[in-house]
């Protein structure tokens, strides 16, 4: 926890300088630079009093590098399932900002990323020879579920930002597929601590739809999945049709 809380302080802080003008910038205008990108020459000019830009910003990019964590809430949840501890999400990668007009404030992204979804309830997954057996725990210590997602989002998005501006708002709206690369569920209690790793009733591919809205540092962050957490798995010969809207914060950097 000391790490993350570490890492996220030096990830909102870095984010707030990306795109400061340099002190050379505001007071030599007319200084001839090289643009270390593509090798040529380039002068810095005046738009007005307030505002110096360089020739090559007008082809900035925004937001590529993305952090987010969030409170997982199940939906669908039948036969008595409950949530009854705090649900965590991690989510980090990067999206290729791809301005499609001319003031580059109107963009499509894609990207690839990370997440970690942790999910606390009353489910008991045990394997009892070589099948995978669903319960209601009634009495226990803690039932744990974790996952890990390789993913792929695709974004519109839309923002006020200028090559100079840090403080602008933006929307940024998408599609995300999810790879399931590893799960486990653990349940404690008195009786044996029970195990199940990699199961393989949940869906590999996982599909949602998404909203991040804000200003400056901080963007409030929707998820919705459009598909159930298992593919096959049942209680009581019903299924277990579970779903996740995740609810949190996404913070942005170049």
């Amino acid at each position: 926890m000391r790490f993350l809380l570490s890492f996220l302080f030096t990830f909102i802080v870095f984010s707030g300088f990306s795109q400061v003008p340099d002190q050379e910038e505001l007071y030599q205008h007319n200084k001839i630079e090289k643009d270390t990108t593509n090798f040529r020459e380039f002068k810095l000019s005046g738009k007005n009093n307030d505002t110096l830009i360089k020739s090559n910003d007008l082809y900035y990019r925004e937001d590529q590098f993305y952090f987010g964590i969030t409170y997982n809430l199940l939906q669908n949840r039948t036969e008595k399932i409950s949530q009854n501890a705090f649900s965590a999400g991690i989510h980090f990668g990067f999206l290729r900002d791809i301005p499609i007009n001319k003031n580059r404030n109107v963009a499509i992204a894609v990207g690839a990323g990370y997440a970690f979804s942790n999910y606390r309830t009353n489910l008991h997954i045990s394997e009892v020879d070589n099948d995978i057996v669903y319960e209601i725990a009634e009495d226990f210590d803690r039932s744990k579920l974790s996952l890990h997602f390789l993913e792929v989002p695709f974004e519109f998005r839309w923002r006020t930002s200028t090559p100079k501006n840090t403080k602008f708002w933006r929307i940024y709206s998408g599609f995300k597929i999810s790879y399931l690369t590893f799960s486990r569920s653990k349940i404690t209690g008195d009786f044996p601590t029970e195990t199940v790793r990699n199961n393989p009733d949940f869906n590999k591919f996982r599909y949602g739809v998404y909203l991040s809205v804000g200003h400056g540092n901080i963007t409030f962050h929707a998820h919705y999945s459009l598909n159930p957490l298992f593919e096959k798995a049942y209680i009581n010969g019903k299924p277990i049709e579970l779903t996740s809207f995740n609810l949190g914060l996404m913070f942005y950097i170049l």
